[in-house]
This record gives C-alpha cells, sequence and structure tokens, in this order.
C-alpha cells in the first residue's frame, strides 16, 4: 500500500478516531518520536496541543462531513 504523502497545513486525524489535527511540521523525530514524523497541533477546549504521529497511523479528515 502506497504511502500517502502529507503537507504542511493537512488537517487529518488518527485511524483509530480523535480530534482534527493540522500538519505544522514533517520531518525527523526519531529522537523523541516516530521518523518520519508529522507535529500536529490541535486545540483540547482552549489549550493548544501538539504531538508527533507517523504518517501510517493517521488519515487526511473529510473537511465536508
Amino acid at each position: 500500500m502506497a504511502q500517502t504523502q502529507y503537507k504542511i497545513g493537512d488537517v487529518v486525524i488518527l485511524k483509530s478516531g480523535g480530534p482534527p489535527m493540522t500538519v505544522h511540521n514533517i520531518g525527523d523525530y526519531h529522537a523523541t518520536a516516530p521518523d518520519p514524523g508529522l507535529l500536529c497541533v490541535w486545540f483540547d477546549t482552549n489549550k493548544k496541543v501538539e504531538d508527533v504521529f507517523h504518517p501510517n497511523t493517521v488519515e487526511i479528515y473529510d473537511l465536508n462531513g
């Protein structure tokens, strides 16, 4: 299966569910997280949250429903 090519600004969601997240950066996070990694940001109420996810664990979020 081909891996989706994500770009900064894409809105993604974990395949297992969760909030929509914006891809903020794409890079080599192997020292602290998966390599390659997508640095994603989202809001939990009014608090900004960020974490790094492996590209195979997310999918593009359909903004149209």
